[in-house]
């Protein structure tokens, strides 16, 4: 049997308490996105409101993601999703840039276009290179 120390012990009260506040952030991120879903295939919904539910459910998975109460690959997902969605019923190019402007998992960009990241040589480091090539020349 385990021990009960009383450390073991304020952790597992600790743990319910985390576990109740969780599981409220959690209820809500899921009311959130089945009201955005709702609203982005039932009936006529204004495009206005219909974009504010959705900026209201990637707001909330955000959160719940920085909170660490969702896992941050999940919420990009569930984003991604509603993102999806929402372009789909907008009747925009999924490939477009910026596509839904939700600020999605992907964000419309294409490998191709986008241009590899240019190894940057600050002063301090070009310095550092300068120095190290004469020294490693003028020890042979």
């Amino acid at each position: 049997m385990a021990k009960r120390t009383a450390s073991a012990k304020k952790q597992a009260r600790a743990s319910v308490r985390r576990t109740q506040r969780n599981r409220g952030v959690r209820s809500e991120v899921k009311t959130k996105i089945v009201k955005a879903r709702r609203s982005l295939t039932e009936g006529p919904v204004a495009e206005s409101d219909r974009y504010a539910i959705a900026l209201d459910a990637v707001r909330a998975l955000d959160r719940a993601a920085a909170k660490g109460i969702l896992h941050p690959n999940n919420a990009a997902r569930r984003k991604a999703r509603l993102t999806r969605q929402l372009v789909k019923l907008a009747g925009l190019p999924a490939a477009g840039a910026g596509a839904g402007g939700t600020g999605g998992a992907g964000g419309g960009r294409s490998r191709k276009a986008a241009p590899a990241p240019a190894a940057k040589a600050t002063d301090k480091n070009a310095g550092k290179a300068e120095k190290a090539a004469p020294k490693k020349s003028g020890s042979k």
